[in-house]
């Protein structure tokens, strides 16, 4: 384990919501996989600095495009140089990095046991196309892991659109397009939204302590406002789903 995978072991419990959320629901689909004697593989689709993956009992191996000017660089979207040198000294579970497209992905069928992609879709255009070969690189009895933005509650219109962002999905939606290539697929909303989560992603790393104090009470609070909205289209932030092959 690297200092940094220490630091972010020491203080997962501070982070937001979905970030917890997230890690424990892949650290569960993780260990009720079948172990096949080798080492769990995930592709972590979008992975660049990803969070998500950290410290996770698997060989993950990242994809995302190369960093391109315009809107994804000023967004510090896709991969840099710097970046993947970083990850590099960072982690001690990277096993490898593509740097690609999923919609024009090469990788091999059935190469991976799982795939995560965490607030990605919602920025590709060709979405079915991202669907298709993700479940393409799964091998059979694998997982699929997604998260989105919730478009049955926060749409991308009106002055504060996002301009990365192609599309919101509903959960109707979102369970359609994943069922084309996938045998079983399960849809549900998570993180309610509100002033307590808004004080949550505020950075703990800010040296005004107003702003420190207000972002561990809005991660506790919003922890608790956040359970049992499995089925609250109404004021929740994102949906996850989670496909099977």
């Amino acid at each position: 384990m690297t200092t940094y995978e220490f630091m972010r072991w020491l203080t997962f419990p501070l982070m937001t919501t979905h970030l917890v959320t997230v890690r424990n629901d892949i650290k569960r689909l993780i260990k009720s996989g079948v172990s096949s004697g080798k080492p769990f593989s995930i592709l972590d689709v979008g992975g660049r600095k990803s969070p998500y993956t950290i410290n996770l009992p698997a060989a993950v191996t990242l994809l995302d495009v190369p960093q391109e000017a315009g809107t994804k660089e000023a967004l510090n979207l896709g991969f840099t140089d710097s970046i993947l040198t970083t990850i590099q000294k960072k982690r001690s579970n990277i096993t490898d990095v593509i740097i690609q497209d999923m919609t024009q992905s090469t990788i091999e069928e059935a190469r991976f046991d799982a795939v995560v992609s965490i607030e990605v879709i919602e920025h590709v255009e060709a979405d079915v196309l991202f669907v298709k070969h993700i479940a393409a690189v799964i091998k059979k009895g694998g997982w699929a892991y997604f998260t989105t933005p919730n478009g049955d509650y926060i749409k991308n219109e009106g002055p504060g659109k996002n301009p990365d962002h192609v599309r919101h999905y509903t959960r109707q939606g979102l369970h359609d397009l994943l069922s084309h290539y996938f045998d079983t697929v399960e849809v549900h909303y998570a993180v309610s939204t509100g002033r307590y989560r808004v004080w949550s992603l505020q950075s703990l790393k800010t040296i005004n302590p107003v702003r420190f104090v207000q972002s561990l009470v809005g991660t506790v609070v919003n922890r608790f406002q956040s359970k049992g909205v499995e089925t609250r289209a109404e004021h929740t932030a994102h949906l996850i789903a989670v496909a099977y092959k």
